[in-house]
């Protein structure tokens, strides 16, 4: 049972390297200035709309001083703005821009491309229990 769990550690530690590497493509494939946080900092504003700056920090579990100095050239390259917060004068949102969707739908449609490529070989119930598995365990939380 050890060699499992030390097979699996191994796995993964590839699979967290090859996803910082991806992470950086796409953010690139977005656009050519961004780090590679940016991707999933744009990918999180696609998937659930507008929101306030401090909730994105939640989201992604970084403080508030890091996503401010995230936001700021996602900003400046016009793939962000900022909005009045309905619910608070006070406050604002940020959310993609038209440009900024463009962008990301562009950039996951080549990311759709090459996972797709790369597992054209696997049986189509293997590409649903891999789905399946990797659901699975990223609905348990990791201390």
């Amino acid at each position: 049972m050890t060699d499992d769990y030390a097979a699996l550690e191994r796995e993964f530690a590839m699979f967290v390297r090859r996803a910082r590497a991806a992470s950086q493509r796409l953010s690139f494939a977005v656009h050519p200035g961004l780090d590679s946080s940016a991707y999933g900092l744009l990918a999180r504003l696609r998937d659930h709309g507008p929101r306030r700056p401090s909730d994105v920090a939640d989201d992604l579990g970084v403080g508030k001083a890091t996503i401010t100095r995230q936001l700021k050239p996602l900003e400046a390259l016009g793939l962000i703005e900022r909005l009045p917060d309905p619910d608070d004068g006070r406050a604002h949102l940020v959310a993609l821009t038209a440009e900024g969707s463009r962008r990301m739908a562009e950039a996951r449609e080549a990311r759709s491309r090459r996972l797709r490529a790369r597992l054209d070989s696997w049986p189509d119930e293997d590409v649903r229990t891999l789905a399946a598995l990797l659901a699975r365990f990223n609905a348990t939380t990791l201390e």
